[in-house]
């Protein structure tokens, strides 16, 4: 009995000390443990995800993937696999489990160390959202108490729900919702039981056991859960047998991305590290909505794609990339040569194949997955060797000509079956903006992000060429002159005493017409026009009318080249100068993000852009109108010289026989009949053809396209080029142009893009004078024929004389006569 006493005296002691122990330990702690209000505020780390306007997927963003769920939308099933595995008495017990304490203490005891195991779901719990992982008391002590923290404030569901949100499966899958999806590209409610149990015994050792780094640990792992299971009654002996038989299958999925759009996810994912910073825009669970229509901007990658081949396949084909074998040697064994291919990289529309033998007009080839398939003549054909940029070498006649047997190539699928392949050398863009409100419907920055990354849409500033004549013309017709006016198309020789050389800017093609009309000369890119209108303007204002469109005032060079589009600038900041036509007159801002949503559901940003002045009468709440920088009238005039871009010339019942630079638009069945009229542009080419360039309109898009090669120096962000010395640029070769280089690409995106376009006829704006003039003269005409034709005036600008007259005109603009 004494002893008894002596022990349980002993006992008591030490109970007493151990909790002042603890309640010390407690108190020393409290400043690092986490407080209630944390608890119930845990924030779960998830990606941020990018969508189209229409909601189709573009990008994912963020280290950690998750997919949070509520508890009653997991299955049971897998719950009941994760509480037999991990914790059967978690409904019982208060945080800790004295059974899994005494099991850890023994292991203690036995080997000496402190083993994992043991822990509730709580203190797992406790374990993933503030302390790390490392074995000691410490640890394990202040887990203890986070976790009796936790019972006290949460429930069990909403420990549950957090720990099946949070625990870590591998892959950066982070909650069962992300290890559904990574492991096998579903939805939790649509896993089998087998797939349930993989997943439930993934927590152990996720980077080890999981079913993509070692399929048969994964398997042993699986029946470890469906052992438990089954010893807990919440599956048959029929169910148990199923899931074990059922085979390991499953591979990494990535994020559900419907639509590849790389350059403009991109500009997302800067542009939310901007307003959040990273952390917080990659964990937070954001969804991104774009102003970018999906179907416009598969379009607009597509354009890009084929019209970069098409230059290429103009210019010869370059060779195979990699000889794997002489004819002189054995041929590789077809598993070596898919494990080969495995390991070279698709690039935009080419996937890499390996010739395998050649016959007189085809060869057949093999890629990674698949079997040897033909490569037909049709697809070769085309392949002249490239010499240079300007010459090839004599068309192919024979397969042979082309391919030999060992080569490393590329292919890519067409409708007509595989065509060789090759990855484009030049670049291209498009960005495409709704004129109304600036809102970007698709935007695309280069053949392939995979090669580079450098976002040629927005950040290329290249010579805009003949794409700046509209803005040189608009000022002009603010300054006097009409589409009616006479110019002399003749060559400049203009000597500059201070160079010593003299000034000969040319037309392309170098063919002069004398006086020309105005209207005729914009239509005709007349590069000679262009000189005298701003010569007759003076330098300043014609910078000064220039900014108007939002181009920066030290971006325009002061000197005559200006008319020439010697100006360096971005595809978008051209998109944004034609959207002032487009709309009547007003400078709208650019914008790719509708809103953002965040991971409650609640939107935290929307969009509220100025808006062209046509949409305030429309608008039932206020809005923000954007300014207004030219005349409604100005902007239809300019609109109206476009239309003869494409159209040429004639009036509405006849054509006189004259094309503009545009012209190829009329072949287009598609736009013109979405558009019929109402459509309009201008072509784009510098002098050294390093550019070229094509931007056009409806009343509700407008598009600008660009093709040419790199300035490498400014890809990589030197500051110090010059643009005009540029060594690392090269032409646009052969006989290409804007017409024929950036022209095809617009027509193909706006093919698809004007079927979800607003497309209104260009409607003349109050105050403009419709009078009938004579086509050779731009005086008034009494004829009604082909001779003659309506044109616009701004009021006081019509000519007052007729063609038939006898005074002398005053029609056409004369400069000084050293120039002509």
């Amino acid at each position: 009995m004494k002893i008894f006493k002596w022990v349980l005296g002993v006992g008591v002691a030490l109970a007493i000390l151990g909790s002042i122990a603890v309640a010390g330990l407690y108190f020393y702690w409290e400043d690092d443990l986490p407080s209630v209000a944390e608890l119930k505020e845990v924030r779960l780390q998830t990606p941020m995800q990018v969508y189209s306007s229409d909601g189709e997927m573009i990008a994912q963003f963020g280290e950690i993937r998750r997919i949070p769920l509520k508890l009653e939308d997991i299955p049971q099933p897998l719950i009941n696999a994760f509480l037999a595995t991990e914790d059967q008495r978690f409904y019982d017990h208060f945080g800790i489990d004295p059974i899994g304490v005494a099991r850890a203490f023994a292991l203690l005891i036995s080997t000496g160390e402190i083993q994992g195991g043991g822990s509730t779901i709580t203190q797992q719990l406790a374990r993933n959202f503030y302390l790390s992982f490392e074995q000691t008391w410490t640890r394990k002590i202040k887990e203890a108490f986070i976790s009796l923290r936790m019972e006290k404030e949460l429930s069990k569901d909403e420990i549950l729900e957090l720990y099946l949100n949070k625990i870590t499966f591998g892959h950066r899958a982070h909650g069962v919702g992300a290890a559904a999806q990574v492991y096998y590209g579903k939805d939790v409610q649509d896993l089998t039981l087998a797939q349930m149990a993989m997943i439930a015994g993934l927590p152990k050792a996720p980077s080890t056991m999981n079913p993509i780094s070692n399929p048969e640990r994964a398997r042993e792992r699986r029946a470890v859960v469906l052992g438990r299971m089954l010893d807990e009654n919440v599956i048959t002996e029929a169910d148990y047998e199923a899931a074990l038989a059922e085979p390991i299958d499953t591979r990494l999925h990535g994020a559900e991305v419907t639509m590849s759009a790389p350059y403009l996810a991109e500009m997302v994912r800067a542009d939310m590290v901007a307003r959040y910073g990273e952390d917080a825009a990659y964990n937070s669970g954001f969804k991104v909505y774009t102003t970018v229509n999906a179907k416009q901007q598969r379009a607009a990658q597509r354009a890009v794609q084929l019209n970069l081949h098409g230059y290429d396949e103009r210019h010869g084909y370059r060779g195979a990339e990699q000889v794997l074998w002489q004819p002189n040697e054995d041929a590789w064994e077809i598993d070596a040569i898919r494990e080969f291919l495995r390991n070279q990289e698709s690039i935009g529309l080419t996937v890499p194949a390996v010739v395998l033998s050649v016959s007189e007009q085809s060869a057949q080839v093999l890629t990674a997955s698949g079997e040897p398939r033909e490569l037909p003549w049709s697809g070769l054909a085309w392949a002249r060797p490239y010499m240079h940029a300007d010459r090839q070498g004599p068309a192919p006649q024979v397969a042979a000509d082309v391919l030999a047997p060992g080569e490393l190539i590329r292919i890519r699928g067409t409708e007509q079956g595989l065509r060789l392949a090759q990855i484009p050398e030049p670049s291209g863009a498009i960005i495409s903006l709704r004129p109304q409100d600036g809102s970007i419907a698709a935007a695309v920055g280069g053949y392939s992000f995979a090669i580079s990354q450098y976002n040629r849409a927005i950040q290329a500033e290249r010579q805009a060429g003949s794409n700046i004549k509209p803005f040189i013309y608009s000022a002009a017709l603010e300054n006097g002159f009409t589409l009616a006016t006479l110019v002399n198309d003749a060559p400049i020789n203009q000597w500059n005493p201070g160079s010593g050389i003299a000034w000969r800017p040319r037309n392309s093609p170098d063919v002069y017409e004398g006086p020309i009309r105005v209207r005729q000369a914009l239509a005709k890119s007349k590069n000679v026009v262009s000189v005298r209108l701003m010569r007759s303007m003076g330098i300043d204002t014609t910078v000064e009318y220039l900014t108007r469109f939002g181009f920066a005032i030290d971006e325009l060079p002061r000197n005559e080249s200006l008319s020439l589009g010697s100006a360096s600038m971005t595809p978008l900041e051209v998109a944004r100068g034609y959207a002032v036509f487009a709309n009547g007159g007003y400078l709208v801002n650019p914008y790719f993000i509708e809103r953002i949503v965040d991971n409650n559901d609640e939107v935290v940003y929307t969009a509220r852009p100025a808006v062209a002045c046509v949409l305030c009468e429309e608008e039932t709440r206020e809005v923000v109108q954007a300014p207004q920088v030219i005349s409604e009238q100005n902007a239809y005039l300019v609109t109206e010289a476009m239309n003869s871009a494409v159209w040429g010339g004639g009036s509405w019942q006849h054509r006189t026989g004259w094309n503009g630079t545009a012209w190829r638009i009329q072949r287009s069945k598609p736009i013109v009949d979405l558009a019929g009229r109402n459509i309009v542009g201008k072509t784009g080419t510098t002098n050294d053809v390093k550019d070229t360039w094509f931007s056009g309109f409806v009343s509700g898009l407008v598009t600008t396209a660009w093709v040419g090669f790199d300035n490498l120096e400014r890809a990589l962000g030197s500051t110090t080029m010059n643009e005009n010395l540029d060594s690392n640029e090269q032409p646009i070769s052969g006989t290409e142009a804007g017409a024929k280089t950036a022209l095809p690409m617009w027509i193909d995106y706006m093919e698809t893009a004007l079927e979800d376009a607003t497309i209104e006829p260009f409607q003349v704006p109050p105050g403009l004078v419709m009078a009938r003039i004579d086509l050779a003269t731009g005086k008034l005409s009494r004829k009604n024929d082909y001779t003659t034709r309506f044109e616009y005036f701004l009021p006081g600008t019509a000519p007052t004389e007729y063609a038939d007259a006898k005074s002398s005109s005053k029609n056409i603009f004369s400069d000084d006569d050293s120039i002509f």
